[in-house]
């Protein structure tokens, strides 16, 4: 299945990037900003899972950006992700970074939309992941072969987290640093839930991410991990979650995070 996904890939385009980006709930706008891309849909690739979430196009995107006059690596983004409770199946949330690592992709900038707990995050912060809490207690590496060497104890790269706080000094784009936790979903968390997160020291909660930042790590790849506060979670927000409202605040703050995640990648 997956030499099939792989093949087909390699043979739509000859880039061999070295860059990943998945962009996360509302974020897919960045995408625009490639220079004579590549698109696959990922509809078109054989075995390839596809989203069913608004806001995930689905779309693998081949090129490179410009900022300031410089132009970066080659890079592969992802215009959406599998999430686990669409599919009940690790495998396939992981699968497009195992093809992110099969094309030779070394650093990986994976995104999100979040919502925020800490009650001095506000809806439209950017925040830098420093650290995750993993509430499904599920994990992609399960049934596979692993040495004690290879036993996974930091998961960011503190290269990539002091030039993403740099670039956003530099920008003046606001940020933020803390802890995220992945939920299964799909249903939003109930606020007796957002309670006990608030004493495990979390500062933000969202349905996605960790098990494709365990799997790149484990790959060998560097990761920079950023949520979208796009709104504050249940029983800190006097108002009704929705996804509308998810999609809409990640708009609002686009050009605060297309600035930054072009400067930062630019740089790599």
């Amino acid at each position: 299945m997956f030499s099939e996904s792989l093949k087909y890939i390699t043979s739509k385009t000859s880039s061999r990037p070295t860059i990943g980006i998945i962009l996360g709930s509302g974020l897919g706008d960045f995408g625009s900003l490639v220079k004579n891309p590549i698109v696959i849909p990922t509809k078109e690739i054989p075995n390839y899972p596809v989203s069913t979430v608004p806001g995930h196009s689905g779309k693998l995107i081949f090129g490179t950006i410009e900022n300031n006059g410089k132009q970066s690596s080659q890079l592969l983004v992802f215009q959406g992700r599998i999430h686990f409770y669409e599919t009940n199946s690790l495998p396939h949330v992981i699968f497009p970074i195992e093809i992110a690592s099969a094309l030779g992709i070394k650093t990986l900038i994976v995104t999100n939309a979040a919502g925020g707990i800490n009650s001095r995050f506000k809806s439209g912060d950017l925040m830098l992941i420093r650290d995750f809490i993993n509430l499904t207690f599920e994990n992609p590496l399960i049934g596979r072969s692993i040495k004690a060497s290879e036993r996974i104890t930091n998961y960011f790269s503190d290269e990539l987290m002091v030039q993403a706080k740099n670039t956003a000094n530099e920008l003046k784009v606001p940020i933020q640093e803390g802890v995220y936790c992945w939920t299964k979903g799909p249903s939003y968390e109930t606020s007796a839930e957002i309670k006990m997160m608030e004493k495990l020291g979390i500062d933000a909660v969202g349905m996605s991410t960790v098990p494709e930042i365990i799997t790149a790590v484990h790959l060998g790849m560097k990761v920079l991990g950023i949520s979208c506060i796009t709104n504050m979670a249940t029983g800190i927000s006097s108002y009704k979650l929705s996804h509308d409202e998810v999609t809409v605040t990640a708009n609002l703050v686009k050009n605060d995070f297309t600035k930054l995640i072009s400067a930062v990648v630019v740089s790599l």
